[in-house]
Formats: C-alpha cells, structure tokens, sequence
C-alpha cells in the first residue's frame, strides 16, 4: 500500500511539473522577440502582486533581448499600494523606453504606475487619476494613517515623476485632494478634490507642452506610428503558472522548511521514501516559483543539484576523513537557495546589497532558524516515539543471531547494562544494530549519527529498547 502510494506521488509530482515546464517553454515560444522589436505588455485587472511577478519577467525579458521599447497597455481601475510600490520601482529600473498605452482606465494605483513611465498616450475615451490611498473595504483610511500615507506616497510619485519628465505637482495631485496645480498664472487643479484627467484633458497644451499624456491614440499600432518606434510589435502574454508564481515566492521560508526538514528524516528514518518526496518537492516549487516569478533561472537548480551532490560523496565516501567536500556542498546549496530570491535586473551590479539582500536574508534566516528549531525537537523526542520505533525496525537486519523477535527472557539474558561495550554493525540514523558478545541488538542513538564498526557503549538499558553512544564520545 505504501509502495502504491509512494508511486503514486512520484508520479504527482512528475506531471506537476511537466505541465509547468510545458506551459512556460509554450509561453517562451511564442514570445520571440527580436532586438529592436517594440514589446507589448498587458496590464489589466487589478493591481496586485500577481501582477507584479508578471510584469518583472516581462521587463527582464524585454531588456535580455535588447527591446527598443516597452508599452504597458493599461486598463486597471487600481489595487494595493504595495503592489504598485513594487512595480514602481522595478520601472523606474528599467534600462529601456517605456510607454503606457491608457485603454481605457489608469485608476487609483494604475495612475502611479503610468507616471512611472517615460511616456503616456491616452485612447479617446479614457481616463487617469482617483489615486487617493483608501481602506480595502472601501471607507477612508484613519486621520493619522491618511496622513502618513499620503505624505509617504507624494515623495515618492513626486520622485517617480521627476525622473520620468512629467510634472510632480500634477502627479501629486492625483493622490492629495489639498493639492494645487498651478502652470504659470493659470490654475490647473484648485484644491478640494483628487485629480483626475480624461484623454482631451490630459493631453491638453499649455506653454507648448502637454499637461500630461503626448497624444491620443486608438491603438498600439497607431501608437508606435505617433511615436516613431520602428521595430515590430511583440506580446507577452501572462501564463498561467504566474497567476500562482506569488503566492509560492511568498512561502520561501516555508518550502525551505519543509526542503531541509524532509532531507533530514530522509536520514534519520531507515527504509522510508516519503520525507526525500517531500523535500524534494518542497525545493521543486520553491525553485519553479522563483523561476516563473522572474527571479531565477535555471542555473541556480544547477548549483543546488551540484551542492547535493558534493553534500552525498561527503557522507558516503568522506564521512571519517574530511569535510572538503560536505562544506562546499552545503555552501553552494545556501548559494543557490539565496540567489534564487534576490531580484536582480539586467545592469545591476553582479552581488547585490542592500535592499535586494534584505528580503532574502530575512526568509533564509527564518528558515535555517526554524529548521534548527525543530530538528532539535525530533532529535530529542522523535527516538522515543512508537511511530519512530515502527520506521526504524524496517532496515535490513543483518546476517548473525539476532535478539529481535527472540522471547523477553532470552533477550534479556545477555544483561546489557549502561556502560557495557559493542560494535555498531549498521549505519545508526539513529536507529539500526549493533553487535555485543556474539548478539545482535536493536539500539538507538539520541539522535547523533554513527557510521558502522564504530564502537558504542551502552548509556541506558530499558526493556528492550536500548539507548547508545559512541564510544569515543562516552
């Protein structure tokens, strides 16, 4: 039944990912973009951090393939803040042109990410602006918070727009009713209201330049056309897998719990599958979310494949002899979990600092804590439980008279007692045999590894169950 079950897993989580490598090679294949080639991106519903995932793989993808321009067509009426804060910053990243096409809606968040861009066209009926940050029910945020919130959000729209050629105050102006936008002696916006800008408006000129938006459009094409991009036009498209990308990047620290715990009790429990499937699926969809998120590519599961590696010649080879080889495997697997999670851009500098560390130092700091944590727990207290006992009594007894399955008093006959002194025949994960006169016993450890024919000396007798510790160590 466990067999079954177990080929039914594997079998699980084949298809899984063979459906997500499938879906995004498809998705690779019918993005071929050309240098010089203007990329179209579509930015519609709400603006949330699936959104995000999307649209940092499509700028990355853009940039890597030397795009001469990137075009955001944009119908959103909003979304969260922190959603949009993030987009910010990865345009105001962006090596490239930038463009947002406004068809038909650039509410509330939309607004601050259009403004992010170099360039703004508007299609006939259309609309921007309505930015004012507000509670997810609805209702206005709390004075204090409003407040707070607004003066935070004003420096960095008025900072986004400076950078990007368009006026600050306007760009203030959508978000802070108690804004007045003033052009010379004219009086664009009076105070009372949040700003908010249709196509005629918009694009309106005042002293030879547009208020905000470069022209009208009714399509991309006729965009481009306006806009003097001569390359061809390329879509990317959202896959499917990234409308989940986020929410599994959100629990790094988690699957990389669940990575290093499985590989633990992969260890520790003799003749069980299960905890290496689910170690090796939690770091599947901990690299294959990262990698659909636009953060990592394939290169990163080579290093942590070749860390496991060097991690397995070490315990199988070098257990007694050196730690070369398990030091730089573990290295190399940390290397590759925390490279996966940084979200570097093309032109960045090669080691990241600062804000691009912190998130992922953070999540690698809560997983490595937490799995110390915990595999103390089991260390202590998994030995003395029935379940453990179940698992551990399923490795292969070896050859030779063996005190298992023998009657209570003949076993107890050989009187082992703390102290006594024997020969580890088996590997002690930390369960196995060991060997005393000319009797083969069940023995546990407290949890420490011990590679056979090492010496071990009894530390407590207890019925049948036998506690014991390197001699060495005793």
């Amino acid at each position: 039944m466990r067999n079954n079950l177990q080929l039914v897993t594997r079998k699980l989580l084949l298809a899984v990912l063979f459906s997500a490598l499938t879906e995004t090679v498809t998705a690779e294949a019918r993005e071929v973009i050309h240098k010089g080639d203007a990329v179209v991106m579509p930015l519609r519903g709400e603006v949330a951090p699936s959104l995000l995932a999307f649209l940092r793989r499509a700028v990355k993808t853009a940039e890597n393939n030397e795009a001469s321009a990137i075009i955001f067509e944009m119908n959103t009426y909003g979304g969260r803040l922190d959603a949009a804060a993030d987009i910010v910053n990865a345009l105001n990243q962006t090596k490239i042109p930038t463009y947002t096409f406004i068809n038909t809606n650039a509410g509330s968040a939309g607004a601050l990410i259009a403004i992010a861009t170099q360039h703004i066209y508007m299609a006939p009926v259309s609309a921007i602006g309505a930015a004012a940050p507000i509670l997810p029910t609805g209702e206005d945020l709390p004075a204090t918070a409003k407040e707070k919130t607004i003066s935070y959000w004003s420096a960095l729209v008025r900072g986004s727009a400076i950078k990007n050629g368009h006026n600050p105050d306007l760009a203030e102006a959508f978000m802070n009713k108690d804004k007045e936008v003033k052009i010379g002696d004219r009086v664009v916006h009076p105070k009372g209201a949040v700003l908010t800008l249709n196509a005629q408006e918009g694009t309106e000129k005042i002293n030879g330049k547009p208020l905000l938006a470069e022209g009208i459009v009714d399509s991309i094409a006729d965009l481009t056309k306006k806009a003097g991009l001569k390359g061809n036009v390329a879509t990317i498209e959202p896959t499917g897998f990234e409308q989940i990308a986020f929410w599994i990047t959100a629990i790094a620290p988690l699957l990389l719990l669940g990575g290093i715990l499985g590989a633990y009790l992969e260890f520790k429990l003799p003749g069980v599958t299960w905890p290496g499937i689910i170690s090796a699926i939690c770091f599947a969809l901990f690299f294959l979310g990262h990698y659909l998120a636009g953060l990592a590519g394939w290169e990163v599961v080579a290093l942590f494949v070749l860390g496991m590696v060097l991690v397995l010649i070490e315990i199988l080879f070098f257990a007694h002899t050196t730690i070369v080889f398990g030091v730089l495997g573990v290295f190399l697997m940390l290397a590759s979990l925390l490279w996966t999670m940084i979200d570097r851009y093309p032109g960045q500098n090669f080691f990241p600092t600062g804000k691009m560390l912190a998130m992922p130092l953070l999540n690698m700091f809560i997983a490595i804590v937490g799995s110390f944590i915990v595999i103390a727990l089991l260390a202590r207290y998994l030995p003395r439980t029935s379940i453990y006992r179940r698992f551990a009594l399923m490795d292969s007894n070896p050859p030779g008279p063996s005190l298992a399955g023998m009657p209570r008093q003949f076993a107890t006959a050989l009187a082992l007692a703390p102290g006594m002194q024997g020969t580890a025949i088996t590997v002690l994960r930390p369960s196995g045999k060991a060997r005393f006169a000319d009797h083969v016993v069940d023995v546990v450890t407290e949890g420490e590894f011990i590679a056979p024919q090492t010496p071990v000396t009894v530390i407590q007798a207890d019925g049948m169950r036998v506690v014991v510790k390197s001699a060495a160590q005793a």
